[in-house]
């Protein structure tokens, strides 16, 4: 396949600090591909490296079949949204969006027409005579993108775009993003720490920790089968829950400690006694008669939130069952739980790395 955007073996020194790590990643043209992971884990320096604000130590980085590695960035021809919006508040909204033209040469009239276009798709066409200071956060971020999509890069890069605006807003922004990014057959880079975004928004999802691409494909490929506990972990909302474990007698069951041993019957194929975490989702677990129950814990809290209750487990780290709508259940009532163990993952318990396991 030929990739629009190609990192090749890149690597990222800061002196002793290693940020990148021999990093392999194909952005084919007109993909939205999101960098997600916890702070300090490399998306954002992944980002400026693509950008050029960043010169990579090793490796090899390509755009459009031509080696970037030494390019300035203002011969890269990326566009790039940031998290701060950087408008020039002494400018008004067409001032602002043309002002990348302007310094190229373009004639008034033409870059005036070009904001008119542009602000007709992304809803700015009342407001091009206003100042940043005169418009919402929302509308800041729109004249952003705006920036970014007049001068028709051969990509956006965004770096944690939505992170200063209220909840609602932030469904109602990245709805929009994704939306321009279809209209306009873009290639979009879209650096964030919220995995819904990066769920919801992206193609092609990446997660990064300490330097390295933990695992990377489709937003479902990674809910459905996580390499490993971090990604498991990571991906979701709300997050697996993670109980301790190990194989049965002659590997045909689990024992889960969970407010005590429990035994589940299931051929694990795996050598009896061994040390594992099962991962088991919160949406996937249901409430159920005794007689049908897989597990039964105790309840310690439950928190509803009208049309969802999450019910926590006492004795345990972190294990919730949601229930869709409400629930009599009250904290202390001992609960059956049913799950489909097709939907079980078994990790490793030491290095946390995904074992081969189909229940049958």
């Amino acid at each position: 396949m030929t990739y629009h955007i190609q990192f090749e073996g890149v690597n990222k020194h800061y002196g002793a600090y290693h940020a990148l790590k021999n990093i392999d990643l194909g952005i084919p043209k007109g993909t939205f591909v999101a960098l997600v992971g916890p702070s300090g884990c490399g998306k954002s320096t992944l980002l400026r490296s693509l950008a050029g604000l960043e010169k990579i130590t090793s490796g090899n980085l390509t755009i459009a079949g031509e080696t970037m590695n030494n390019v300035p960035p203002r011969k890269r021809d990326l566009a790039m949204v940031f998290q701060s919006y950087a408008l020039y508040p002494h400018m008004t909204v067409e001032e602002n969006l043309t002002y990348s033209l302007r310094i190229r040469g373009v004639a008034k009239a033409e870059a005036k027409k070009a904001a008119e276009e542009v602000a007709a798709t992304t809803g700015l066409s009342e407001l091009l005579g206003r100042y940043p200071r005169e418009l919402s956060g929302g509308q800041r971020q729109r004249v952003a993108m705006s920036r970014a999509i007049i001068r028709h890069p051969k990509a956006f890069l965004f770096d944690e775009p939505l992170s200063n605006l209220d909840a609602a807003l932030r469904v109602q922004m990245r709805k929009e993003i994704r939306a321009l990014h279809d209209r306009l057959g873009a290639t979009s880079v879209y650096v964030t720490h919220d995995q819904i975004e990066a769920m919801t928004m992206a193609d092609h999802v990446v997660v990064m920790r300490a330097g390295i691409i933990e695992q990377q494909g489709p937003p479902l490929e990674l809910y459905d089968r996580p390499v490993n506990r971090f990604v498991a972990g990571f991906i979701g909302s709300p997050a697996m829950n993670f109980v301790s474990a190990r194989i049965g007698e002659g590997g045909g069951s689990l024992v889960l400690e969970l407010g005590g041993p429990q035994t589940i019957a299931v051929e694990t194929g795996l050598p009896e006694g061994r040390a594992v975490t099962v991962g088991l989702r919160p949406e996937h677990l249901r409430l159920v008669a005794d007689d049908e129950a897989l597990l039964k814990f105790s309840v310690e809290t439950v928190e509803s939130t009208g049309s969802s209750t999450y019910l926590a487990a006492a004795g345990a780290e972190d294990f919730n069952l949601v229930v869709n709508g409400r629930t009599e259940v009250k904290p202390g009532d001992v609960v059956g739980v049913g799950f489909d163990l097709a939907q079980l993952h078994l990790f490793d318990a030491q290095t946390g790395e995904r074992l081969p396991f189909e229940s049958r």
